[in-house]
């Protein structure tokens, strides 16, 4: 009588566990929701912080007004608003978010928590390029003066990582022969870029070198509509992929039993990884961490699952860069410094940390 009344009670107490289980997992659905919600509110928050920020005397009030009635400010400070500070604040959200997209794809295809962008050597292609367009006056056919250093850089960094690809076809797509091509490609962009600079006059060199450090001081409304379109069309895709590199991160042979096509999804989210980070240093030049730190963060807030891991990872990176560029313009009154700077001084701590957490020492 006990069993059969045991026997009774199983598939309640089954359904009573499915049901608890669900429960909980939509709860962690809704609560990582509205973790992505309040990025976004915090990317935006950034963003209007950047906007009121800056040297030109205009109050926070001026330039809420200014953005819904501009005829409401003098012609100097709708210039300043509308040519100088808004593009640059949109450049700093997109190309954070973009790094931050290309850093969690490259990540979870190399399986290596300390991939990413630069990683494949697109920082140092790209700076050759752009040492081509300022030291020799060489470029890609076509180029105007305007657009010969980004056109160049662009390419250059494309070209790369087009060139990776085709190598690790030729040798097998494995994570570990990306990573190794992927330095071999640097060291010799960086080689070459190091003769470029020997050669250089001084002027082309203080060009050279300020470029490499980063800055969005270059912004203007035709560079922020392309990085805009980079990442408009890149964003549905990774999306779409979302589930494939979520059974990823479970392990190749995992996710090739779960029918996953390993080797087409690792080459078609380096052709996305390829056109953000190109696009992104074309116009703002080198920018290193955003790639490394947002989709550390991200991870540990949303957990590894892509739906979350995606935007959240994207709107890390937004609300980073627009950050530090509100540093960038505050650290020294009067003086506006690179981009780059910033972010290396808050990334290389996150950074020294990965390394030391994964070699196993107490910190």
């Amino acid at each position: 009588m006990h069993s059969e009344q045991t026997l009774a009670l199983a598939p309640d107490a089954e359904t009573a566990a499915i049901n608890a289980r669900w429960k909980q997992h939509r709860r962690t659905l809704r609560r990582r929701r509205c973790i992505v919600a309040a990025l976004a509110l915090l990317a935006l928050v950034a963003a209007l912080t950047d906007l009121f920020t800056g040297s030109a005397a205009l109050t926070p009030a001026q330039v809420i007004q200014g953005l819904w009635t501009p005829d409401s400010l003098s012609t100097p400070m709708q210039v300043v608003l509308w040519q100088v500070r808004l593009p640059v604040a949109l450049m700093a959200l997109l190309v954070g978010g973009a790094l931050a997209l290309a850093g969690v794809e490259m990540q979870t295809i190399l399986n290596n928590p300390l991939a990413e962008p630069f990683t494949l050597g697109v920082s140092s292609s790209a700076a050759l390029g752009a040492a081509l367009a300022i030291v020799l006056d060489w470029g890609v056919i076509g180029s105007d003066a305007t657009w010969l250093v980004p056109a160049n850089a662009f390419v250059f960094a494309l070209v790369s990582l087009m060139l990776l690809q085709f190598l690790a076809q030729w040798r097998g797509a494995q994570a570990q022969t990306l990573v190794l091509f992927g330095i071999a490609i640097g060291f010799t962009a960086g080689a070459l870029l190091s003769l470029l600079q020997f050669i250089a006059s001084e002027e082309a060199l203080q060009q050279l070198v300020f470029w490499s450090m980063g800055s969005l001081a270059r912004a203007d409304w035709h560079s922020v509509a392309i990085v805009a379109a980079t990442l408009v069309v890149t964003l549905p895709f990774s999306w779409r992929a979302a589930g494939q590199l979520t059974a990823l991160r479970l392990g190749e042979e995992r996710a090739r039993s779960f029918g996953i096509d390993v080797t087409s999804l690792r080459r078609w989210a380096l052709v996305r990884i390829s056109l953000l980070a190109a696009t992104a240093v074309a116009f703002v030049g080198t920018v290193g961490f955003v790639g490394l730190v947002a989709p550390h963060v991200a991870r540990m807030i949303v957990g590894d699952g892509h739906r979350h891991l995606l935007p959240a990872s994207v709107l890390i990176g937004a609300a980073l860069v627009a950050l530090a560029s509100v540093a960038s313009k505050s650290l020294l009154p009067g003086i506006t410094l690179p981009i780059g700077i910033v972010t290396a001084l808050v990334g290389l701590p996150v950074f020294m940390g990965l390394i030391l957490r994964r070699s196993g020492v107490s910190v």
